[in-house]
């Protein structure tokens, strides 16, 4: 009896390793997406009211000190207002951003024999052109944080039900903008993060860890803050507009340019911020991403 039972015993264990590794492997496979979106929640928890301050000076054109002054003749009850669309499309773009270009960067090196940076390269526009999906999430967000449509709608699903009868195109007005954005900053931040960090000093601790992954992402965010200020100038002055002609890319920037006087001091108004804005965005997004990847 006691033999037929320690003979039993291993197929249980067995089955038992058998039953628990395909969620052990599952669990890893979306690691990429679960980290990437804890990262986007922490960031815009932290930086929403400067984003807002910085939108203002993107759509008007005007000082810091006078988006602030928009802000606190709104009062403490609008500082928040539409945090949602952003809460919901940064948290599921990011998790699309990491973990896709992780999945298509491994399928890509499987199926293509290429050099590795063609690889990785192609990998980030197809994930940013994929994230481009949830630009009705942005369109929103513009609606919600122009002042200008306080009175048509205050809430995220008043916003939608307002673009509806415009038909589905209406939601992805400045997808052009939004598509290159994408694309051409995630090659630079993929391609740029590795090199960056090997050129800080070691780090021998995690938290030496945790201050070398924020520098790395905002020294990026910043860098990429600056290079695409301009396009989001546009896709912003897109996006704030509700019906009538949609006007290409090239259009709009000549406009602005010359509402603006021709002078790029004028048309960067507000990029100091968003320098500021996107080395602190990035650099909780980055450091929260990896010091999550570590333990997960």
């Amino acid at each position: 009896m006691d033999s037929e039972a320690h003979e039993k015993r291993p197929p249980i264990l067995t089955s038992s390793k058998q039953d628990i590794a395909p969620h052990i492997a599952n669990v890893s496979e979306m690691k990429h997406y679960l980290c990437g979106c804890c990262a986007a929640f922490n960031n815009i928890a932290i930086t929403f009211p400067i984003q807002k301050v910085l939108f203002r000076q993107q759509l008007y054109g005007i000082k810091t000190r006078d988006a602030v002054l928009q802000l606190r003749r709104d009062g403490f009850r609008n500082l928040y207002r539409g945090i949602l669309p952003p809460l919901m499309q940064k948290t599921t773009t990011l998790a699309l951003m990491f973990g896709l270009y992780e999945d298509l960067s491994c399928l890509l090196r499987k199926h293509i024999s290429t050099p590795e940076f063609a690889t990785r390269s192609l990998a980030a526009v197809l994930a940013g052109t994929t994230e481009a999906i949830f630009t009705p999430l942005e369109r929103v967000q513009t609606l919600l944080q122009d002042h200008k449509h306080h009175d048509k709608f205050t809430n995220t699903y008043q916003a939608f039900k307002a673009l509806k009868c415009h038909g589905i195109r209406e939601y992805y007005r400045g997808l052009v903008p939004v598509l290159f954005r994408n694309g051409f900053s995630n090659v630079l931040f993929f391609g740029l993060r590795g090199p960056i960090k090997e050129h800080l000093p070691t780090a021998t601790t995690h938290s030496a860890h945790l201050v070398n992954d924020f520098i790395c992402g905002g020294l990026l965010g910043a860098m990429l803050g600056i290079l695409f200020f301009p396009v989001n100038v546009v896709k912003t002055r897109m996006q704030s507009q509700i019906g009538g002609e949609f006007q290409s890319f090239p259009k709009v920037f000549q406009k602005i340019w010359l509402e603006r006087d021709r002078k790029l001091t004028n048309l960067f108004r507000g990029a100091h911020l968003n320098y500021h804005r996107s080395l602190i965005s990035w650099g909780i997004i980055n450091a929260t991403y990896e010091f999550l990847l570590k333990i997960i």
